[in-house]
């Protein structure tokens, strides 16, 4: 793909270390590209990692997987993006793991990481661990991913009440991450409802998004702190940037220790982006400066023509 400087949809995104006065051991990037010379169809990809492990471990973990995963979608033809996510991935994850055995401080790091990918308006999403994707539309709030935890398997088992979750302390026990010594497959699941079947929300990748649809990547925490009912009345009227920093303050508000890291997405609403809209500013900025340097050399002409030339 080719990068490009100007996304086609709104973007905005916060990172805070939270409030334990720890290093911030989030990580997250966006790219814009277009997806080659001869096919201008736009695409931006999106990523959070949330690292674990001491001694900084985490943040090297995370930084190593944003890095590696946007470098593999970046230098691929996004025919396959799928199979591109799995396979960047794995290679992050097998990168992680190794350097973690080489350097003895670095043991047992790793980290999570939550990725979309916006092909024109198709959405293509893959995760592993428990940061999380949603997607906001005519105000109905969806959790796309599923977290790969404790807590969520036992509640898919029954063992557990959704409604217990928060108090459990087996909480942050991630059962699939980035580092691990079993290398982790991508979960590709894009589930938008809660009762369909993984087949299903595998099937609805490559989801087609419309102008007002606004998605949420975000870390853990965001989420152990701010319910899901209280994400949309928090960003509801607000332009992005300020519903990002919104749902920040929140998860502050109610002492949040953990990173707390948002990436917004927007859909624009009507037939024009960013981007179009742009070129047309400056296109109508162009025609009126061409306009007045026409007027201007017509009235010197004339001043000219008048005032200026000899009679004879």
């Amino acid at each position: 793909m080719i990068r490009t400087s100007q996304a086609s949809i709104y973007v905005a995104a916060i990172s805070h270390p939270g409030l334990a006065g720890r290093e911030n051991e989030d990580r997250f990037a966006i790219s814009s590209y277009r997806v080659s010379e001869t096919n201008p169809t736009p695409s931006i990809f999106a990523i959070i990692s949330d690292g674990i492990g001491g001694h900084l471990a985490g943040e090297v973990a995370a930084e190593m997987a944003v890095e590696t995963i946007s470098q593999m979608v970046a230098q691929s033809n996004a025919r396959h993006p799928l199979e591109i996510l799995d396979q960047a991935i794995q290679v992050s994850s097998e990168a992680i793991s190794l350097q973690a055995r080489d350097d003895t401080q670095r043991l047992g790091m790793g980290t999570t990481c939550a990725c979309a990918w916006l092909i024109g308006r198709q959405l293509f999403i893959a995760s592993v661990g428990d940061s999380r994707i949603y997607l906001l539309r005519n105000g109905d709030l969806v959790q796309l991913t599923v977290d790969h935890t404790w807590i969520q398997e036992a509640i898919e088992k029954g063992v557990l009440k959704p409604e217990d979750a928060p108090h459990n302390p087996n909480q942050h026990v991630l059962r699939r991450y980035l580092g691990s010594s079993r290398i982790p497959k991508a979960d590709t699941r894009l589930r938008l409802t809660k009762n369909e079947s993984d087949t299903q929300a595998r099937s609805n990748q490559g989801l087609d998004l419309i102008p007002g649809d606004l998605l949420l990547l975000c870390s853990d925490g965001l989420t152990d702190v701010v319910g899901d009912h209280e994400i949309e009345p928090l960003v509801r009227g607000l332009d992005l940037q300020s519903a990002a920093q919104a749902l920040v303050d929140q998860a502050t508000s109610r002492k949040g220790k953990d990173n707390i890291t948002v990436i917004l997405m927007l859909i624009p609403s009507g037939s024009s982006s960013p981007q179009k809209s742009t070129f047309w500013f400056w296109a109508l900025l162009g025609f009126v400066v061409l306009v007045l340097f026409a007027l201007l050399i017509t009235t010197g002409t004339w001043i000219a023509w008048n005032y200026l030339l000899p009679v004879h």
